[in-house]
């Protein structure tokens, strides 16, 4: 991993034609919980201050289009990325065209980026647990032609800080026994759950194997990342991933 005082390069052996990565909260113009480069619309910062900030994210990272920014509700949705007139609900989306700019917003949940090995299918997924469990990763691979798939993790809360209770790991190992080696037993039915290690399993699932990132820890990390769980009111992250225009 690399760091920019702005953006995570992400470390992944993408085809040289892809670019992605995740803004970290500095650089930007937002004040208060939101300081400083918040990207969401959603959160109650002043409008003018995200324009502002995604301005900026547009200029300083060269992007060749507006990202098409989502409106996600925790959901399994994938979409075609495309320009409309509100954003799209969905919780993932995916191009095979050149130029355009796959993006999604997290403060804890998992950020994850898909790549075709050779270049031309992108995608961008915000996984929480409930996407996660309700298949957002897998109805965004099924959407994809090619198979042969790089995958990158992006900052979520770590493994040590996300707390849950027996309804989550019931339902993800009532779903696949196999998920029961994320999650670690935190007292009185409460468990540790890692939200990477999930991701890892539903993707092996699916027979990807190529998958990179992870390790990071959004709630411990005040300077360069915005955490809900810790915060409340806070700001959000971009993770976008695009390719060069022909």
């Amino acid at each position: 991993m690399s760091v920019n005082r702005h953006f995570l390069k992400t470390d992944w052996p993408a085809p040289a034609n892809v670019h992605a990565t995740t803004t970290l909260r500095s650089g930007g113009v937002s004040q208060g919980g939101y300081a400083s480069l918040n990207l969401a619309t959603h959160v109650g910062d002043n409008p003018d201050s995200v324009s502002q900030n995604r301005q900026l994210i547009k200029t300083l990272l060269g992007l060749p289009s507006e990202p098409i920014w989502l409106s996600q509700t925790h959901s399994n949705r994938a979409v075609k990325a495309m320009a409309a007139d509100s954003p799209l609900q969905a919780d993932a989306s995916y191009t095979d065209q050149p130029g355009v700019v796959c993006a999604i917003m997290t403060a804890d949940c998992l950020p994850l980026l898909v790549c075709s090995d050779d270049g031309i299918e992108i995608a961008a997924v915000h996984a929480g647990w409930r996407g996660l469990l309700d298949g957002v990763i897998d109805n965004t691979i099924a959407a994809l032609q090619n198979k042969n798939l790089l995958v990158w993790l992006g900052p979520a809360i770590g493994p040590n800080c996300f707390e849950v209770g027996n309804d989550v790991r019931n339902a993800f190992v009532n779903k696949s026994n196999e998920y029961s080696a994320a999650f670690m037993p935190y007292g009185d039915g409460k468990w540790l759950a890692d939200i990477y290690q999930l991701a890892r399993i539903n993707l092996a699932a699916l027979s990807i194997t190529k998958i990179y990132g992870g390790g990071f820890c959004t709630v411990t990390d005040h300077e360069q990342f915005y955490s809900y769980r810790r915060d409340q009111v806070t700001g959000r992250m971009a993770t976008l991933i695009w390719r060069d225009p022909v």
